[in-house]
Protein backbone atom coordinates (compact mmCIF):
# COMPACT_ATOMS: atom_id res chain seq x y z
CA UNK A 1 0.00 0.00 0.00
CA UNK A 2 1.57 3.34 -1.00
CA UNK A 3 0.93 5.79 1.59
CA UNK A 4 0.05 9.75 0.45
CA UNK A 5 1.60 12.54 2.70
CA UNK A 6 -1.70 12.61 3.81
CA UNK A 7 -1.68 9.39 5.43
CA UNK A 8 1.81 9.67 6.74
CA UNK A 9 0.54 12.44 8.36
CA UNK A 10 -2.47 11.52 10.23
CA UNK A 11 -0.60 8.35 11.32
CA UNK A 12 1.81 10.62 12.67
CA UNK A 13 -0.44 12.75 14.78
CA UNK A 14 -2.57 10.21 15.39
CA UNK A 15 0.55 8.52 16.84
CA UNK A 16 0.84 11.47 19.11
CA UNK A 17 -2.69 11.62 19.99
CA UNK A 18 -2.45 7.62 20.89
CA UNK A 19 1.11 8.37 22.94
CA UNK A 20 -0.66 11.11 24.90
CA UNK A 21 -3.82 9.70 25.55
CA UNK A 22 -1.70 6.25 26.87
CA UNK A 23 -0.33 8.73 29.25
CA UNK A 24 -3.39 10.05 30.75
CA UNK A 25 -4.68 6.70 30.82
CA UNK A 26 -1.67 5.41 32.86
CA UNK A 27 -1.75 8.58 34.87
CA UNK A 28 -5.75 7.58 35.49
CA UNK A 29 -4.46 4.17 36.70
CA UNK A 30 -2.56 5.59 39.47
CA UNK A 31 0.77 6.30 37.86
CA UNK A 32 1.73 9.36 38.50
CA UNK A 33 4.34 11.37 35.87
CA UNK A 34 7.54 13.39 36.69
CA UNK A 35 8.63 16.33 35.50
CA UNK A 36 10.09 15.34 32.55
CA UNK A 37 7.35 13.02 31.66
CA UNK A 38 5.10 16.29 31.65
CA UNK A 39 8.07 17.80 29.07
CA UNK A 40 7.59 15.03 26.94
CA UNK A 41 3.77 15.99 26.36
CA UNK A 42 3.74 19.32 25.04
CA UNK A 43 5.25 18.19 21.48
CA UNK A 44 3.21 15.53 20.92
CA UNK A 45 0.24 18.13 21.83
CA UNK A 46 1.97 20.38 18.99
CA UNK A 47 1.99 17.66 16.75
CA UNK A 48 -1.34 16.96 17.21
CA UNK A 49 -2.24 20.65 16.64
CA UNK A 50 0.54 20.49 13.24
CA UNK A 51 -1.16 16.94 12.16
CA UNK A 52 -4.82 18.83 12.30
CA UNK A 53 -3.43 22.15 10.88
CA UNK A 54 -2.00 20.00 8.01
CA UNK A 55 -5.14 17.92 7.09
CA UNK A 56 -7.14 21.31 7.05
CA UNK A 57 -4.31 23.70 4.99
CA UNK A 58 -3.65 21.02 2.67
CA UNK A 59 -1.46 23.98 0.65
CA UNK A 60 0.89 23.90 3.78
CA UNK A 61 1.27 20.31 4.17
CA UNK A 62 5.24 20.31 3.32
CA UNK A 63 6.11 22.69 5.85
CA UNK A 64 3.95 21.28 8.17
CA UNK A 65 5.11 18.34 8.23
CA UNK A 66 8.69 19.00 9.02
CA UNK A 67 7.45 20.90 11.83
CA UNK A 68 5.59 17.79 12.92
CA UNK A 69 8.75 15.89 12.25
CA UNK A 70 10.57 18.29 14.72
CA UNK A 71 8.01 17.76 17.48
CA UNK A 72 8.41 14.52 17.26
CA UNK A 73 12.01 14.58 17.55
CA UNK A 74 11.87 16.58 20.72
CA UNK A 75 9.53 14.18 22.46
CA UNK A 76 12.12 11.83 21.50
CA UNK A 77 14.98 13.42 22.27
CA UNK A 78 13.55 14.24 25.52
CA UNK A 79 12.45 10.72 26.52
CA UNK A 80 16.45 9.85 25.29
CA UNK A 81 17.14 12.01 27.84
CA UNK A 82 14.97 11.14 30.63
CA UNK A 83 15.65 7.35 29.87
CA UNK A 84 19.47 8.79 30.78
CA UNK A 85 18.26 9.79 34.17
CA UNK A 86 16.63 6.92 34.76
CA UNK A 87 19.56 4.44 34.01
CA UNK A 88 21.76 7.08 36.01
CA UNK A 89 23.93 7.19 32.70
CA UNK A 90 23.81 11.23 33.92
CA UNK A 91 22.19 13.60 36.16
CA UNK A 92 18.64 14.85 35.70
CA UNK A 93 17.62 18.34 36.44
CA UNK A 94 17.72 19.57 39.92
CA UNK A 95 13.44 20.19 39.54
CA UNK A 96 12.79 16.96 39.48
CA UNK A 97 12.71 16.42 43.29
CA UNK A 98 9.77 14.79 43.66
CA UNK A 99 8.44 16.49 46.29
CA UNK A 100 5.54 18.87 44.62
CA UNK A 101 1.94 18.62 43.28
CA UNK A 102 1.29 19.57 39.86
CA UNK A 103 0.69 22.11 38.88
CA UNK A 104 -3.03 23.36 37.73
CA UNK A 105 -2.30 25.80 35.61
CA UNK A 106 -0.93 23.30 33.00
CA UNK A 107 -3.09 22.24 30.43
CA UNK A 108 -1.22 18.78 29.84
CA UNK A 109 -1.52 17.75 33.62
CA UNK A 110 -3.95 16.94 36.21
CA UNK A 111 -4.27 16.44 39.90
CA UNK A 112 -4.71 13.14 40.29
CA UNK A 113 -1.11 12.02 41.42
CA UNK A 114 1.89 14.26 43.14
CA UNK A 115 4.85 14.29 40.58
CA UNK A 116 7.17 11.81 41.29
CA UNK A 117 11.61 11.94 40.85
CA UNK A 118 12.52 11.82 37.21
CA UNK A 119 14.86 9.13 37.88
CA UNK A 120 12.46 6.81 39.13
CA UNK A 121 10.99 4.56 36.87
CA UNK A 122 7.43 3.87 37.65
CA UNK A 123 6.28 1.34 34.66
CA UNK A 124 8.63 -0.57 32.68
CA UNK A 125 7.61 -3.52 30.25
CA UNK A 126 10.58 -5.63 28.60
CA UNK A 127 13.19 -3.27 30.63
CA UNK A 128 12.37 -0.02 28.77
CA UNK A 129 10.37 2.32 30.66
CA UNK A 130 7.90 5.15 29.40
CA UNK A 131 10.41 7.32 28.80
CA UNK A 132 12.12 5.01 26.60
CA UNK A 133 9.02 3.67 24.79
CA UNK A 134 8.17 7.42 24.14
CA UNK A 135 11.52 8.00 22.58
CA UNK A 136 11.42 5.07 20.80
CA UNK A 137 7.32 5.58 19.19
CA UNK A 138 8.42 9.20 18.52
CA UNK A 139 11.17 8.37 16.87
CA UNK A 140 9.01 6.04 14.69
CA UNK A 141 6.42 9.16 13.80
CA UNK A 142 9.64 11.54 13.19
CA UNK A 143 9.89 9.19 10.19
CA UNK A 144 6.53 9.35 9.21
CA UNK A 145 6.70 13.29 9.42
CA UNK A 146 9.71 13.07 7.40
CA UNK A 147 8.78 10.68 4.40
CA UNK A 148 5.35 12.72 4.76
CA UNK A 149 7.62 16.19 3.81
CA UNK A 150 9.64 14.41 1.33
CA UNK A 151 6.61 12.79 -0.68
Amino acid sequence: MNMTKTNLIALAAFGSFALLAGAFFFQVLGYAPCQMCLWQRYPHAAAIVIGILALILTRFQTQLAILGGLAALTTGAIGVYHTGVERDWWEGPTSCTGGGALNLADPLSTDIAPIVMCDDVVWSLMGLSMASYNALISLVLAGFWIAAARR
